[in-house]
């Protein structure tokens, strides 16, 4: 229940952020701005999405999932709130900036809980659920155009989405409870004795009992679990404080893990991917689907959001493939599991991606059929499903340690990433076209990153062996899983 509460989260957070692609023609002409000015509302609130982990991540290392994750959803719902309420471009784009920058907290929380909650061959599979609702957050510019066609204000989005982050934020209360615990060792610190020896505390008591005896308590202390806590016990909001963690250590540790090449290729996995699906498609296709030949309605231009649900749906019955050949491996390999053995089903999709972007961008330079559109982004969406689960799994099952700052830097950088790529996207295609920015430049960019799975498959474990050894590993204390 807690990591469908919060995969939810992040399905909302998400269509929030990207829902308001729709109405970036009509911001313009509601505030005298331009379009490109029009499209900042999503581009920054976007960076926004990201930065904010390196608050929240730490936060919640320090004081508890628990209270962090409600404090998130009370800013998310009252910077919704002000959306809806805003008269003005600055006031919209403060409100904007203020629900992004407290849901980013989504962006890492399901990943963690994966981490806290579930077993290492789980993982693969419970990180495909949030993914699930992390990438059909993208379809909110389909509800948002609904709601257009319909003719309703941009504020009615706002507040249906104000609705569910109250329901979610009651959910929140009721069911998701600290899963942050301190487990303590059994046996006690080693003492001196008066001969000089050092001893641990309770060995006394074993003394002169026979070896059965002996093995029979530290079963009996090792299988000791704390008792299961009441539901009127789980509601407590405030998880205390934990001494052991530095806030400011936190933040600055993060930054280490960009220097790490499996999760710098998780960072610009991510940020490729988001950029093209969130950003790119939902700036370009709005233009072009209303314009000649086409001459679609503009309450229409959200339908695009439907080649993300085929592209998704048809990816997510295959969400087991990866535990599946991980498993099978583990096998073959004597029982041992390596991380680099779940990769191999990124391959179809390396290839697959990149000839997404290629039909998208001769579709749009040579105005082709409509279903070409939907056809690219299918295929660039399925594809990402994989690479979005599937490195994050690789990379969680590689430096398991310490998630949390790894996602601190992923989040960050990924989102820097995807603003790259959207910011500038609508001038950039006027002035060069879809086939040389979209088919050529995106495209190759995103396939020099998807071929990096070769290189993680055949020297994965090396790359992290040698990264153990160095000073980044003396910075990150245990730094991987070798």
């Amino acid at each position: 229940m807690i990591l469908i509460i919060c995969s939810l989260y992040s399905f909302l957070s998400n269509s929030s952020l990207l829902g308001p692609s729709v109405y970036i023609g009509v911001f313009a002409e509601t505030f005298q701005i331009s379009p490109v000015v029009a499209s900042g509302l999503i581009s920054y609130p976007n960076i926004c999405y990201g930065v904010g982990t390196l608050i929240t991540v730490p936060a919640y290392l320090k004081f508890g999932r628990r209270p962090v994750m409600l404090l998130s959803l009370l800013v998310y719902l009252i910077g919704l709130i002000g959306c809806g309420v805003s008269n003005s471009y600055g006031s919209l784009m403060a409100c904007r900036l203020i629900h992004a920058l407290a849901s980013g907290v989504c962006e890492a929380l399901p990943v963690q809980l994966v981490n806290d909650i579930f077993f290492l061959h789980e993982r693969g599979n419970k990180l495909g659920y949030y993914t699930v609702c992390l990438c059909w957050g993208s379809t909110g510019p389909l509800y948002a155009g609904y709601m257009l066609a319909g003719g309703y204000s941009w504020r009615l989005f706002f507040y249906v989405e104000t609705a569910f982050a109250g329901l979610l934020l009651i959910l929140g209360f009721l069911f998701v409870e600290e899963t942050t615990y301190k487990r303590r060792s059994p046996n006690g610190p080693a003492i001196p004795n008066p001969n000089g020896e050092k001893r641990v505390f309770g060995q006394d008591e074993l003394d002169g009992k026979s070896s059965e005896e002996k093995i029979e308590h530290v079963v009996e202390v090792e299988t000791m679990v704390p008792p299961r806590r009441s539901f009127v016990q789980t509601l407590k909001p405030w998880s205390g404080i934990n001494a052991d963690e530095s806030f400011l250590m936190t933040m600055i540790r993060s930054f280490s893990y960009f220097l790490v090449p499996a999760v710098l290729w998780v960072v610009t996995t991510y940020g490729i991917y988001i950029g093209l699906g969130a950003l790119v498609f939902n700036y370009t296709f709005p233009i072009k689907i209303v314009a000649p030949p086409y001459n679609w309605k503009q309450e229409n231009a959200g339908l695009i959001a439907l080649g993300n649900l085929i592209g998704y749906g048809l990816a997510v019955p295959l969400v087991w493939t990866s535990d599946r050949l991980a498993a099978y491996l583990t096998k073959r390999n004597g029982g041992i599991r390596e991380a680099e053995m779940r990769l191999g089903v990124l391959i179809p999709a390396a290839f697959i991606a990149p000839a997404g972007l290629i039909v998208y961008g001769y579709t749009a330079q040579d105005n082709l059929q409509w279903i070409g559109y939907f056809a690219g982004v299918a295929m660039t969406d399925w594809a990402s499903y994989f690479y979005f689960t599937f490195t994050l799994a690789y990379a969680v099952d590689s430096y398991n340690a310490n998630t949390s700052e790894m996602l601190i830097a992923m989040c960050i950088g990924k989102q820097m990433i995807s603003f790259a790529f959207g910011i500038y996207v609508l001038d950039w295609v006027v002035q060069s076209g879809y086939v040389t920015i979209v088919a050529g430049i995106f495209c190759g960019v995103l396939f020099a990153n998807n071929v990096f799975v070769f290189v993680f498959m055949a020297y994965g474990k090396r790359i992290r062996t040698f990264y153990a050894g160095t000073w980044l590993g003396g910075i990150n204390g245990r730094f991987g899983r070798l």
